[in-house]
């Protein structure tokens, strides 16, 4: 394959998956500067052996996999920055756009507060799109796991959201 060719081939693949990587990336870093850095190294790793994608269907599964190596990589180099809890200001939010980023910022606190086995499945199916089966293959787990994983994720968040694990259902 020639220099063009791959780089046409790469550009296709990636290109449309771009936003998506960066979105899960920050959902698992929670930091905006380490998110683009997995992503820039998982980029790296999939030009590098972009001959050992086969079927190009398996491109976002193939992309997700190689984003979670690196992030987990990631922590060999990460130093966490410590914010003093006393000089963080909160901005004042009113009316109905602010209830509904107050609600926001209260599910996503509840969900970054779930362990990590719980947190990562409902937010590759939530944020991600992916099935049970797409989810099993990321994570290699079985798809009953992540059936379980995604049910016991929901039951948390219904606890800390002191809701009724329906309403939860119903808005996945």
């Amino acid at each position: 394959m020639t220099m063009s060719a791959r780089h046409h081939r790469f550009e296709a693949l990636v290109g449309a998956l771009l936003p998506d990587l960066y979105r899960y990336a920050y959902w698992l870093c929670r930091n905006r500067a380490l998110a683009e850095d997995v992503v820039q190294e998982t980029l790296l790793r999939a030009w590098r052996s972009l001959e050992s994608l086969r079927d190009e269907k398996a491109a976002k599964g193939w992309l997700i996999t190689i984003l979670r190596r690196e992030h987990a990589r990631s922590f060999e180099r990460f130093q966490p920055e410590l914010v003093d809890v006393d000089e963080v200001v909160l901005p004042a939010e009113s009316g109905d756009a602010g209830e509904r980023a107050v609600d926001a910022a209260v599910l996503r606190r509840a969900m970054a507060g779930l362990e990590p086995e719980f947190r990562e499945p409902l937010v590759l199916q939530v944020l991600m799109g992916f099935s049970v089966e797409e989810i099993a293959g990321v994570m290699e787990i079985n798809p009953a796991t992540v059936l379980t994983r995604l049910f016991r994720a929901r039951e948390k968040l219904s606890v800390a959201l002191d809701r009724p694990l329906q309403s939860l259902e119903s808005e996945a």
